[in-house]
């Protein structure tokens, strides 16, 4: 046997093997995508099913019950107005997902629309919209969301415009880039060649091909959206009260650390585990589907 025919036979199980490592699943080779994926899952049933799964009405109050540690009948405490921390968190779930993905959705259409725009112009146009972009970039979502927030007004509809607004800036930029690359393959100039329509050519051949990165990216932002809102929250200038939002609730409890630290513990746990469960998930997403990291593997 050759020496060229040793090395074909030993390289024969080796490509055997690739196709073998890409037919396990996604779950079999991330399982803290998987763990990460079944927290976010058990977040979203919860706030989907809050009234048959919290034990209490949140907005509920006691006089007896007042800041009670956690206990049988309170499993994770109650705060100062004797409310029962359990059932808030789990409603809070819904308030901080609602936001989270209704603003992201507000962000990533805005987004598309000036990206694509942005994108496919040229001269003034392109320019104007990308000082635009930048603008809106050179500022943390943050401090964004808080200048949309003293316009706008309190409120869980105005959280959601606020935020979505603030984040309209990273999704334009993505879309933008995205549009560059499609508008200058073959596919796209042999159509124009053709005399198809410029709307036809960019509704059949540049928007799906952006639309998929855009779905990826909307899967990492909404963390950062929840975030964004709890701190608003906290700050005292988003969600109002009596509303069961983690933000407030852990602003409450932070007068009242030093002898009922659950009161914010409770909240800001809930808090992390849900943010580290969908920043897991996100990348996850993005490293497994995304075409960019595709073809560089």
């Amino acid at each position: 046997m050759s020496p060229q025919d040793i090395s074909t036979t030993a390289q024969r199980p080796l490509a055997a093997a690739k196709p073998a490592r890409g037919r396990r699943s996604i779950f079999v080779r991330r399982p803290f995508f998987t763990v990460a994926l079944i927290v976010a899952l058990g977040y979203l049933l919860a706030a989907a099913f809050a009234p048959w799964v919290a034990p209490y009405d949140p907005q509920m109050q006691s006089i007896d019950a007042m800041m009670q540690g956690p206990q049988a009948s309170h499993p994770l405490g109650t705060d100062s107005y004797g409310q029962d921390i359990l059932s808030r968190v789990i409603y809070g779930a819904r308030y901080a997902l609602a936001i989270g993905f209704f603003s992201v959705l507000i962000g990533a259409i805005g987004g598309l629309i000036i990206g694509l725009a942005a994108g496919l112009s040229g001269g003034w146009l392109e320019w104007g919209l990308m000082r635009l972009i930048d603008s809106i970039l050179a500022l943390p979502s943050l401090i964004l969301a808080v200048a949309f927030i003293a316009i706008l007004g309190q409120g869980v509809d105005k959280v959601i415009i606020a935020v979505g607004l603030s984040m309209i800036g990273p999704f334009s930029r993505t879309v933008r880039a995205d549009v560059m690359q499609v508008r200058v393959q073959l596919f796209v100039e042999a159509a124009y060649l053709m005399s198809i329509p410029r709307l036809l050519v960019i509704w059949r051949h540049i928007l799906p091909n952006v639309i998929f990165p855009l779905a990826v990216q909307v899967t990492i932002r909404i963390s950062e959206a929840i975030l964004v809102s709890s701190s608003l929250s906290f700050l005292g200038i988003g969600v109002t009260p009596p509303t069961p939002d983690w933000g407030l609730m852990i602003a409450e409890g932070r007068a009242f650390v030093s002898f009922a630290p659950w009161m914010s513990a409770m909240p800001g746990f809930a808090l992390a585990l849900l943010l580290i469960a969908l920043s897991i998930v996100g990348d996850g997403i993005r490293e497994e589907f995304d075409p960019k990291l595709r073809r560089g593997a």
